[in-house]
């Protein structure tokens, strides 16, 4: 148990702070009202470059977003601003209706929200709510035209504000939290064009369109995780409720629909990219559109093919270790 628990922490590369002060964990009120006060992102769009979040806040929100299956789900983040970055220590879920593509915050919700932060602070936590983060199952981890408009309403009136998106099925098949930060950028802001590629994800083909009408309202930070002296127990409590369950199951099999669609969206990448070279072969304008569906196609295989091959391994490994602790010793002599 502890090892699948190390194992956890050293994939989602969480470091541990200070144990005798555990200062990320350290709120200063007067501080973070100067920070406030100051307001130096309004002067800098992109002044917003990390994010580090508790070891306990990431595993309470990825169990939130696999709780919620195939719907979406939403909750808030606390915590407070160091420098350039959002230090997240802690987040909570909110009761909101949600769909296979979005998630609608109702009145109840910000009632909740209300009252939650208040009882919060009554027990002397006093750690603002500095984002939100919600789920995008099996599609990959960007702002959708729903997610930048939120975003953007939240940065005009409860700025700084951080959005936080996380898949729970491709964490589930990658075994790795798959998750990523973003801010939006003001309204008729132009960001400098980029000379480095953003790293590539495999986008489903009914999520393209949406994707890409937004892609330049808003920019990622980089996300590093942590734990202190303060989330050693509560993972341990964590870890003790949920680690036979992790042991029995199998990503295929709990993954398998979702391993289905991308197959599937696959088939319908690889017919597009061959109607594209047959229309080249007939004489066709030359572009470079056809070689960059093939590529896309390529990194997209590749990556089903390493899910498969590592829950396959995974499943391998539990049979053999497992099958020869409960088999009896069979006597091969002859009497």
């Amino acid at each position: 148990m502890e090892s699948s628990q190390r194992a956890w922490e050293l994939e989602n590369t969480i470091k541990l702070v200070d144990p005798h002060r555990d200062a990320l964990y350290g709120y200063d009120e007067e501080e973070q009202k100067a920070i406030s006060d100051e307001r130096p992102w309004k002067n800098d769009p992109n002044h917003f470059k990390n994010v580090r979040i508790s070891a306990v806040a990431l595993l309470k929100m990825v169990m939130h977003a696999r709780s919620g299956g195939s719907l979406e789900i939403m909750g808030l983040m606390q915590g407070k601003i160091a420098g350039d970055t959002f230090v997240v220590t802690d987040a909570f879920r909110l009761p909101v209706e949600g769909t296979e593509t979005r998630v609608n915050a109702s009145a109840e919700a910000e009632e909740y929200m209300t009252q939650y932060l208040q009882s919060c602070r009554d027990n002397g936590r006093l750690e603002n709510a500095v984002g939100w983060y919600h789920s995008h199952p099996g599609y990959g981890c960007w702002l959708s035209g729903i997610d930048v408009r939120t975003q953007q309403l939240q940065q005009s009136f409860q700025d700084p504000f951080l959005a936080v998106v996380i898949d729970p099925d491709r964490t589930i098949s990658a075994g790795k939290v798959e998750i990523g930060a973003f801010r939006t950028y003001p309204e008729n802001y132009k960001p400098p064009n980029s000379n480095g590629e953003d790293e590539y994800q495999t986008i489903p083909l009914n999520k393209i369109e949406d994707f890409g009408a937004h892609a330049g309202q808003y920019y990622s930070l980089d996300i590093s995780h942590y734990k202190s002296s303060l989330d050693s127990h509560l993972l341990e409590l964590l870890w003790n409720k949920y680690w036979v369950s992790t042991l029995s199951q199998s990503p295929l099999f709990t993954n398998r629909e979702y391993s289905s669609k991308q197959i599937l969206d696959l088939s319908k990448k690889i017919q597009n990219a061959e109607k594209s070279l047959q229309a080249y072969a007939r004489g066709g304008p030359r572009t470079n559109n056809k070689d960059s569906q093939l590529d896309k196609v390529v990194r997209d295989s590749n990556k089903i093919a390493g899910e498969e091959i590592t829950g396959l391994l995974a499943g391998d490994v539990k049979a053999k270790l497992f099958n020869s602790v409960a088999a009896p010793a069979v006597d091969t002599s002859i009497q």
